[in-house]
């Protein structure tokens, strides 16, 4: 009796292939971009910080508006916002009394398109 494998399909990869040809330089850069990285996904794992990020893919949100929309209370939000700030991952704007914020920038829409298409479809 034989036991049938699976035929897997082998894609291009986007990854680089390193090996002994590999520069100290490209090395040193992979470092460098890895520890960006790790920062990007340690602000994005976070429950509260996700939801931030997903809502604010929609458009601007008020701290107010995010605050209605997690069911959570100003001082939690505040909190997370703040980290998101740090790490560059949302902008502030100031409009009187009322803050409003937006993704800075396309990687967080990005990477919660999929996170949502790994796990909410």
């Amino acid at each position: 009796m034989t036991s049938q494998q699976p035929i897997v399909t082998q894609t291009a990869s986007r990854l680089p292939v390193f090996d002994e040809h590999t520069t100290a330089a490209e090395m040193d850069a992979m470092a460098t971009n890895a520890e960006l990285a790790a920062n990007f996904l340690k602000a994005l794992g976070h429950e509260g910080r996700l939801m931030i990020l997903c809502h604010l893919a929609s458009g601007e949100k008020s701290v107010t508006e995010l605050e209605d929309l997690l069911a959570a209370r100003q001082a939690a939000v505040s909190q997370q916002l703040s980290r998101l700030r740090l790490e560059g991952l949302v902008t502030p704007r100031r409009e009187g009394k009322v803050i409003y914020y937006r993704l800075t920038d396309e990687r967080s829409r990005k990477m919660i398109e999929t996170v949502y298409d790994l796990f909410c479809r």
